[in-house]
């Protein structure tokens, strides 16, 4: 085995965590072509097969499970050298390693160009997940910090809340309730939703916000991608529950308009996790502060969203800052729908 790559152990890596070759694929942003030859390749290497199928399973091997074991070991001790050569580098020239929730990649690769034009020589490793997959980010130490909506209770994480995030009912322009105003929330009770997969952070928005009424919701579909639920709603197959930070290009091409709901947006706040005994890097600890400071107002001005002038037929996408009276509220605190 003098010829294995450390490639090969990171996309095996990534097969064996998901045990789905797709999912791998996504991750890693290569093609699953790729990832499976540099499975077999890996294979090849070892003398053992490291993966077999049993009908439409996937399961390692005796072989598969050692050589996954070995793989995380090599990535685990590689960090650390990687944090040991960061903390003598401190923050200019550190790497940072940051994980979010995938409602956040359609703003935070613009925050992160903000903090480092402010520190050049700066590198970055960011990866993006649904909730599932940045809790195992975290616990397996492949990440110094996540950003997430609802974070782990755990005693063993730290979460600090740094930004409130909207969220909004969307519809296409053309539905019945698209030019509605001050809608009942029990009439959405008549809708058909479309949704984030159960377990998601939005999924859990979505239960926390209508409360006991969530268990009456109609849903049709529970899609992974919220690039695809944005689709459906454009279509005309139902309404959604989304993060307002995700449909500033719908709005603006009026392919969506926000029905106006009572007590829509319903306010939570993005909170930067980390584990409790992680030793952040000069770098992470310069990022941390820089989004207790200054996280609101950036994410502010690159995410508009006008509360009071959403976009509907006619009226535009009417983009603004959040007023200072929306601001984010404790979790627990968000508007719920109780019968």
């Amino acid at each position: 085995m003098a010829h294995i790559t450390l490639r090969q152990l990171r996309v095996f890596e990534a097969v064996a965590r998901h045990m789905n070759f797709s999912r791998a694929a996504e991750e890693l942003h290569l093609s699953q072509p790729a990832v499976s030859i540099q499975v077999k390749e890996l294979t090849a290497e070892v003398g053992l097969p490291l993966i077999e199928r049993l009908g439409r399973r996937t399961y390692l091997t005796p072989a598969g499970d050692e050589m996954r074991h070995c793989a995380r070991a090599i990535a685990q001790r590689l960090r650390e050298a990687d944090d040991a050569v960061a903390q003598l580098k401190g923050v200019t020239g550190g790497r940072l390693n940051v994980a979010v929730i995938s409602a956040g990649d359609y703003f935070f690769p613009r925050v992160l160009a903000e903090f480092a034009r402010r520190h050049p020589g700066v590198s970055f490793n960011l990866t993006v997940h649904n909730r599932e997959g940045l809790l195992r980010e975290i616990a397996d130490n492949l990440t110094d910090l996540a950003v997430m909506v609802r974070p782990p209770t755990d005693p063993d994480t730290v979460a600090v809340p740094f930004a409130p995030h909207p969220y909004v009912i969307v519809a296409a322009p053309d539905h019945p309730l698209a030019a509605a105003r001050r809608i009942p929330r029990a009439a959405l009770v008549r809708e058909h939703f479309i949704q984030r997969e159960r377990g998601s952070d939005t999924w859990n928005s979505m239960r926390e916000v209508f409360g006991r009424r969530f268990a009456r919701l109609s849903t049709t579909m529970e899609i992974r991608s919220t690039e695809t639920i944005k689709q459906m709603v454009v279509a005309g197959m139902g309404i959604a529950f989304l993060s307002a930070h995700t449909i500033g290009l719908e709005l603006k091409s009026r392919m969506l308009t926000v029905l106006d709901v009572e007590g829509f947006p319903a306010m939570l706040n993005w909170y930067l996790v980390h584990h409790r005994s992680k030793r952040l890097p000069p770098v992470a600890l310069a990022f941390k502060e820089f989004l207790m400071r200054e996280g609101a107002a950036l994410i502010g001005r690159l995410v508009h969203f006008d509360f009071e002038g959403v976009a509907r037929p006619g009226r535009g996408a009417s983009l603004a800052r959040p007023k200072t009276s929306q601001r984010a509220r404790p979790r627990s605190a968000s508007p719920t729908m109780k019968d």
